[in-house]
C-alpha cells in the first residue's frame, strides 16, 4: 500500500513559535514512518511558508529555515498539496491530511483549521468552531457555566479602557468585588502560560494587565484558588475516551513558561496522587467540557482542585497541547497505555474519520 502523506505545520506567528518547533520535532521522530510520508512545512515568525527536507533536528534549534525552499498550501479542492519552489521552478506535493502543530493565536484558534476547511483538506484536531471557542478563554468559560461545569469566578478587561486612564478606578473597583487578590491576569487567546501574571495585590495590577494586554486585546482576570494543577487529555471524535489524570507540581508559584519548558525542577506526577473518586470526577468532567465545545480529534483539560476543600474546577482546553517529549498530553497517554506512536497514528486516523464524515452525503 502506498503511504499516507503527512504535512506536518510548525512555526506560527504566535508567542508560542519555539514551543511549536520543539513539539512538531517529536511529532516527526515518532511517526511510523513506514506508515506515513512525512512533509516538513514551517511557518515563520513573520508569516513565510518554507518546504523543508533536512535535519529533523534543526527544527527545534531554528536552523531549518536556512535549507527550507519556499512554498505555498493549496491552491485548490482539486488539488490538494504543497507547492514548492527553488531554482524558478516549482514541483507540486499531494497530501492526504495536515497535523498542524502551531499553538495559539493563528494555529490553533480556527484561523488555519478555516484554511484547511477550504481547501477541503483533512486535519487533524478540531474544527473551526471548537477551535476558536477552546482558545478564547472568556467564550469557552461562558459554556462551561451553562453546561454547569464549576470553572473559577472571572471578569474581562479590554486593552481601549487601559489607555483611559479615566477607566483605572473602576477596574480597580470591579477586580476587588468580583475577584479578589490573589488573582491571576491573562490575556483570553493565548496558550503556554504567555503572558499570566500572578497578581497578589492592587499594586500589582496594572503592571500585569499591561502585560496581557501585549498579546491581546482581551484580557481575562480569574480569582486565584489555593489548588492543585491537574491535566487531562481525551482524544476521540464523537465517543471520546479520557486518559488518567495527572498532577503538575511547578517549580515556580505557578506552571508559568519558564516552569513548563526550561525549569527541570518541576514535577509530573503521573498518575495523580489523588482519591479514586476524584480521579473519576476529572475524567468524567473533561469529556463533559469536550462534548460541551464539540471538539474533535484531541484536547488536554487542565484543572484546579482546591487545597482546602477538594472541589474541582474546570481551567481550560487546549486543542493542540504541547506534544514535546515532557508535555502532558502524550505522557498521560503512555500512562494509559498508549505509546507516543499510536497516539499519532489515532489522530491521524481521527482527522481522517472526521473529514470523511462530514463529505458523506445523506
Amino acid at each position: 500500500m502506498d503511504k499516507l502523506k503527512v504535512a506536518v505545520l510548525f512555526g506560527g506567528q504566535s508567542g508560542e513559535h519555539e514551543v511549536s518547533r520543539v513539539s512538531a520535532t517529536s511529532i516527526i521522530n515518532n511517526i511510523d514512518r513506514e506508515k506515513y510520508e512525512v512533509y516538513m512545512v514551517g511557518i515563520t515568525k513573520n508569516g513565510q511558508w518554507y518546504l523543508y527536507s533536512g535535519d529533523v533536528d534543526k527544527i527545534a534549534t531554528g536552523e531549518w529555515e536556512k535549507e527550507a525552499v519556499p512554498a505555498l498550501i493549496g491552491p485548490s479542492t482539486m488539488y490538494k498539496g504543497i507547492i514548492a519552489f527553488k531554482d524558478g521552478s516549482y514541483e507540486f506535493y499531494p497530501i492526504d491530511v495536515v497535523f498542524p502543530v502551531l499553538h495559539g493565536p493563528n494555529g490553533e484558534d480556527g484561523t488555519v483549521q478555516g484554511l484547511l476547511e477550504l481547501l477541503e483538506m483533512p486535519y487533524v484536531g478540531p474544527n473551526v468552531l471548537s477551535s476558536s471557542l477552546c482558545m478564547d478563554k472568556v467564550f469557552s468559560k461562558r459554556i462551561f457555566l451553562e453546561s454547569g461545569i464549576p470553572t473559577p469566578k472571572f471578569t474581562v478587561v479590554y486593552r481601549k479602557d487601559l489607555n483611559d486612564s479615566d477607566n483605572h478606578e473602576k477596574i480597580r473597583s470591579e477586580i476587588s468585588e468580583k475577584i479578589g487578590y490573589p488573582c491571576f491576569v491573562k490575556p483570553a487567546n493565548m496558550g503556554s502560560s504567555v503572558g499570566i501574571t500572578k497578581v497578589h495585590n492592587e499594586g500589582e495590577l496594572f503592571d500585569a494587565l499591561k502585560i496581557a494586554a501585549k498579546y491581546d486585546r482581551k484580557i481575562i482576570v480569574e480569582e486565584g484558588i489555593d489548588a492543585r494543577e491537574i491535566e487531562c487529555s481525551v482524544l476521540g471524535n464523537d465517543n471520546p475516551e479520557a486518559s488518567v489524570a495527572g498532577e503538575i507540581v511547578p517549580a515556580h508559584e505557578f506552571y508559568d513558561y519558564d516552569a513548563k519548558y526550561f525549569d527541570e525542577a518541576s514535577k509530573l506526577f503521573i498518575p495523580a496522587p489523588i482519591p479514586d473518586a476524584k480521579m473519576e470526577e476529572i475524567r468524567e468532567l473533561a469529556i463533559k467540557a469536550y462534548m460541551a465545545l464539540d471538539v474533535r480529534g484531541m484536547a488536554r483539560v487542565d484543572f484546579l482542585m482546591d487545597k482546602n476543600t477538594g472541589k474541582v474546577y474546570l481551567n481550560e482546553l487546549n486543542t493542540i497541547p504541547g506534544f514535546t517529549q515532557i508535555s502532558m498530553y502524550p505522557k498521560l497517554w503512555e500512562a494509559s497505555g498508549k505509546s507516543y506512536s499510536k497516539l499519532i497514528d489515532e489522530l491521524i486516523q481521527l482527522a481522517l474519520s472526521a473529514h470523511n464524515e462530514k463529505c458523506t452525503n445523506w
